[in-house]
């Protein structure tokens, strides 16, 4: 039996054992990940199955890795990513629900062979349904939840084979490196000199030095593609979020980015502050607005330093030349980001070396 064979095989003894066996399957359009989604239909009943490959990414980061470990094994121990790791998503998942949230209900999983049932939220992407619902009670709805989760900010789900990790200085090192490893060669044509990088990679680390402690529950990939308007629920409930299993223990400002800062569209840069401001008028009597500010400013250029090196990877890389099509909306992010007083520096770097990025 060949490779294909016995995972196809694998597939049908899963949806078996969790009563699924005769469902009717279809495609359903994945992420940039190495998963893939089906649609299953019994009797009228939906569900998702995800399919997750044992082995298809590099390890995920051992609890106890110290710094040199994570940096031999690679970048998803580096940036601290589940990779095909299914125990996190399960873990998550409950998490999420259990303060209230619409992730979707895990019906079944078999992480070592890399299959979970899951509950199917449906179709109504944020992307899709902000043609016809009000985008301010869309965003307004994501920011209720987000707060919703920070107020339980003692949660750090475990279980046997899982626990959640801190959104560290190295995850953040390693995927703001991203940018100069892909994203700087693709618009030089030509790699960063030795000490371009490690100018670049101080200025990061001062960055990172002067963020909050991690105190929160952070998505990392919270946007409208990864959102679900559920009108028929209510409260927060009727945000269903997808695509949280690399989540860690970090910043409160880091998903409110992702949120406002969105790589797949485009976000009107006066709502977004006017979202900011909603966000805090949710916090509580201790919010530190001066920390948050800091926070945020750093975040948000972070996190688009890495997607600009992630999109310029995945086109060269992994040959998916339509993320080249995305590039103008996430450097334009990350030029306002760079305009922020707290990224002066980081400015100065890219008015020097990359002044397209800045100009």
């Amino acid at each position: 039996m060949n490779k294909a064979d016995s995972r196809d095989e694998e597939r049908r003894n899963f949806l078996a054992r969790a009563g699924w066996g005769d469902a009717a399957a279809a495609p359903l359009a994945g992420d940039a990940s190495t998963r893939s989604y089906q649609r299953l239909t019994k009797n009228g009943a939906p569900a998702v199955l995800m399919i997750a490959p044992p082995g298809a990414e590099a390890p995920a980061c051992p609890v106890d890795a110290d710094e040199s470990a994570r940096r031999a094994l690679g970048y998803n121990a580096m940036a601290r990513l589940a990779g095909p790791n299914l125990n996190a998503f399960v873990a998550l998942s409950n998490a999420l629900r259990d303060v209230g949230l619409s992730a979707p209900e895990v019906y079944a999983a078999d992480p070592a062979a890399g299959f979970a049932l899951l509950e199917d939220l449906g179709d109504d992407l944020y992307a899709r349904v902000v043609a016809r619902v009000e985008e301010e009670t869309l965003y307004k709805a994501a920011i209720d939840a987000l707060a919703a989760l920070h107020g339980g900010h003692a949660i750090r789900p475990a279980n046997g084979a899982y626990a959640m990790l801190d959104y560290d200085a190295l995850a953040m090192e390693a995927e703001a490196l991203l940018s100069l490893e892909w994203y700087w060669p693709l618009r030089k044509g030509a790699p960063a000199s030795e000490s371009q990088l490690t100018e670049y990679l101080g200025l990061w680390r001062d960055a990172f030095s002067g963020l909050s402690a991690p105190h929160a529950f952070v998505l990392r990939d919270f946007h409208a593609e990864n959102l679900l308007w559920l009108p028929d629920r209510t409260g927060v409930k009727r945000v269903g979020i997808i695509d949280f299993q690399d989540a860690l223990y970090g910043h409160a400002a880091y998903d409110l980015v992702s949120l406002l800062e969105d790589a797949r569209r485009d976000v009107d840069p006066a709502f977004a502050a006017s979202m900011v401001g909603y966000y805090k008028s949710l916090a509580g009597p201790h919010f530190d607005e001066t920390g948050f500010d800091r926070d945020y400013a750093v975040l948000a250029a972070q996190r688009n330093a890495k997607i600009l090196g992630i999109f310029a990877r995945l086109a060269k890389r992994d040959g998916k030349p339509r993320y080249i099509d995305l590039l103008p909306r996430v450097e334009a992010h990350f030029r306002r980001d760079l305009a922020r007083p707290a990224m002066a520096n980081m400015r100065s770097f890219f008015k020097k070396h990359l002044p397209e990025l800045v100009i």
